[in-house]
């Protein structure tokens, strides 16, 4: 099988079930971005030496993959044979949170991104899943879409945030607290 197709060639793309969109559509925007999401979340585990976090984040990437497929899909007879979200997914997240924040201490300012590649990468992820969250809660407004596609992404930037500042902590960088000049 070729990797092209020629079939974009017009500016559409297909949907999962065959109905073609301009490729700025709306929901290409959302799936895309995920994408995007999915890449950087590589990007982060190729520079994690945590075991425990690379697997956790080929989980994300999993699940993410399930979010990306569940907003490429333009048809209700494909979506029923999807895989699905379910609420244990975001219970899941809140409970690597949890586990995480036991071994940081408190923060009570805003830290500036960086410090280590990694961390770095990790407050990427981070601003894409908002980016992901804001253009799916604008399709979620103008179309059907589960609502706990919408809470998973919230959820799951608070997740790369926390991630960020373990990553800090595991590799000896500085947490830079944001002064205000005001």
């Amino acid at each position: 099988m070729k990797i092209y197709t020629k079939t974009g060639d017009n500016g559409t793309t297909a949907l999962i079930g065959g109905i073609r969109v301009p490729k700025n559509h709306l929901r290409i925007e959302a799936y895309g971005t995920l994408d995007e999401l999915i890449a950087y979340a590589g990007v982060v585990r190729d520079h994690v030496t945590n075991e425990e976090l690379s697997k956790n984040l080929i989980h994300i990437q999993d699940k993410l993959m399930v979010c990306a497929a569940i907003l490429a899909s333009g048809n209700d007879e494909f979506y029923e044979k999807l895989p699905k979200l379910s609420n244990e997914d975001i219970v899941w997240l809140e409970k690597q949170i949890d586990k995480m924040e036991e071994k940081l201490p408190k923060l009570n300012k805003f830290i500036l991104p960086g410090g280590h590649p990694a961390v770095s990468f990790c407050h990427v992820a981070r601003t894409v899943c908002r980016r992901a969250e804001r253009i799916t809660l604008s399709l979620y407004n103008s179309t059907t879409i589960p609502e706990l596609l919408l809470k998973y992404l919230n959820r799951l930037s608070d997740y790369l945030f926390v991630l960020s500042r373990l990553l800090s902590r595991e590799f000896q960088a500085i947490e830079i607290p944001w002064q205000t000049s005001l």
